[in-house]
């Protein structure tokens, strides 16, 4: 009885453990989507070491709008994950 109760939580455990794994994963990946992304459009000089005040301004917006939009496909599929399972919760 205790056993399985033991044998439960380290399967839950190691669960919790890929679950973060996966999400620094996805994290990490989405961190350097917006780096590529970004980079890519707003810089295009490359006779100084810093960013002009374009480029700045450019990154600056690149970042918002990246970000907005990844929490915007967030609660969306929140609201579509909730409906599917009060869906499912009345079958």
């Amino acid at each position: 009885m205790f056993g399985g109760y033991g044998q439960q939580s380290l399967q839950e455990q190691q669960m919790q453990a890929m679950m973060e794994q996966k999400q620094m994963k996805d994290f990490m990946k989405m961190y350097s989507n917006l780096v590529s992304k970004c980079f890519d459009d707003c810089v295009s000089q490359f006779d100084d070491k810093t960013l002009t005040e374009r480029e700045t301004t450019c990154t600056r917006n690149c970042t918002q709008k990246f970000m907005k939009l990844n929490e915007r496909i967030g609660a969306r599929f929140a609201e579509e994950n909730q409906k599917l399972m009060e869906s499912q919760g009345r079958k």
